[in-house]
């Protein structure tokens, strides 16, 4: 059976990769050029899967790379993955999902179950995509929605053992998407309609962000009181049944959190209800790199002006290489106003905005431990004896006491 993954990024070759393990013939579309010719030499930037895997399943021919829709036609699914982000008014942005949605109707010669796994709003399957495809087909297709829930770099949730959430809009849609999602998923979990399949996935991404902004209250007020948040939060651990630690940070990013709960916030509002809460919340998190950085000039009881500091990590997330929505990216823009000299190390990163990853120095006046790399060694910065401040996001201790 011929299926076809439109976005190979770390959702969709996520996906294409479990279907053509499966047995699948995949195309897997992307606009990038670039990105399609690394795949097709077996390169990803995507942790968990390996040239060598990539390579066989291209050899085999049940994995085709490619940027030509052309080669879609007599697929007989189709999974949508391509990005949508919050544009520059945070609200959606669902140009991606739009253009897809109008070229498959172009394209598709033969009824087919579209699966959209982009995260959006609730209606959007039954109200854009299913529409737009329409418009420019004859056809009659199925559809249905199954939110992505990949974690980048986690080992032990992956795409196999992930729970999956597919609701359809008709009874034989969800049963057709459940069948094909069975063959690589362990678990299934089937809802009555795409728009609670929807709505799942941007609830347990507000649930998470409001948790977090109610860390980083918490550690305002921490540290106001004098007391260690994280200490705190270790003894509220202890209770064995309704607690679940977050730790404090400079921010949210990545792909799922400071993206999904704007999109419920944005579906509330079509219907006059106010998500106080989720607005709350991405007010407080958005709050964090300015509340940090007077911090900082209270401890150090000078400006920043022409200080020497150093961020260890940039992305968003520990041992990934993702660049989408990292507070650490606003922090560098914060603290240069301030007048200070940032320079930044992360060998996942390597270049950003036209600078390069440098390696840690001893040379500097003050440490920012942001995104702690497994491949970051922090003895030059113990043998230096420079001032060292730890703003991650977890409870490991890397030799000096957690900022926040």
């Amino acid at each position: 059976m011929k299926i076809t993954v439109v976005g190979q990024g770390y959702v969709g070759l996520n996906i294409s990769i479990g279907a053509a393990k499966a047995g699948y013939t995949v195309i897997g579309i992307d606009h990038d050029p670039a990105l399609i010719r690394n795949l097709s030499n077996g390169v990803t930037f995507i942790p968990g899967i390996s040239k060598s895997e990539i390579l066989e399943l291209i050899d085999s021919q049940n994995y085709v790379p490619t940027t030509e829709f052309e080669k879609i036609s007599d697929s007989s699914i189709v999974v949508i993955a391509v990005p949508t982000p919050l544009g520059k008014n945070r609200k959606p942005d669902l140009s991606a999902l739009e253009l897809v949605s109008e070229t498959l109707g172009r394209y598709l010669d033969n009824v087919t179950l579209i699966v959209n796994e982009s995260t959006s709003y609730p209606g959007t399957l039954r109200n854009l995509i299913k529409p737009l495809v329409e418009k420019n087909s004859k056809l009659k297709h199925l559809y249905a929605s199954a939110p992505e829930r990949i974690d980048p770099g986690n080992t032990e949730w992956n795409l196999s053992n992930t729970p999956r959430v597919i609701g359809g809009l008709t009874e034989n849609a969800t049963e057709k998407a459940t069948a094909f999602y069975k063959t690589f998923c362990n678990q299934i979990y089937q809802v009555s309609s795409p728009e609670v399949a929807e709505a799942a996935k941007l609830f347990e991404n507000s649930f998470r962000q409001i948790n977090i902004a109610l860390v980083n209250e918490f550690a305002k007020i921490s540290d106001s009181l004098g007391f260690s948040t994280h200490e705190a939060i270790r003894a509220a651990s202890t209770k064995p049944f309704g607690f679940m630690p977050f730790f404090p940070s400079i921010g949210v990013g990545g792909h799922c959190i400071p993206v999904d709960p704007s999109y419920l916030s944005y579906a509330a509002e079509q219907v006059g209800i106010s998500a106080s809460f989720i607005e709350l919340a991405n007010k407080t998190n958005l709050s964090m790199v300015n509340y940090i950085t007077e911090r900082i000039e209270k401890l150090l009881k000078r400006p920043l002006k022409d200080l020497k500091i150093q961020i260890a990590g940039i992305s968003y997330k520990t041992d990934i290489p993702d660049l989408r929505e990292s507070p650490v990216l606003e922090l560098i823009n914060v603290l240069r106003k301030k007048g200070a000299k940032v320079s930044w190390a992360d060998p996942l990163v390597q270049h950003w905005n036209g600078e390069f990853s440098e390696t840690l120095s001893g040379n500097i006046d003050l440490g920012l431990i942001v995104t702690p790399h497994e491949v970051l060694n922090f003895d030059i910065w113990k043998k230096s004896n420079i001032e060292v401040l730890d703003l991650s996001s977890n409870d490991k201790n890397y030799g000096w006491p957690k900022f926040l």
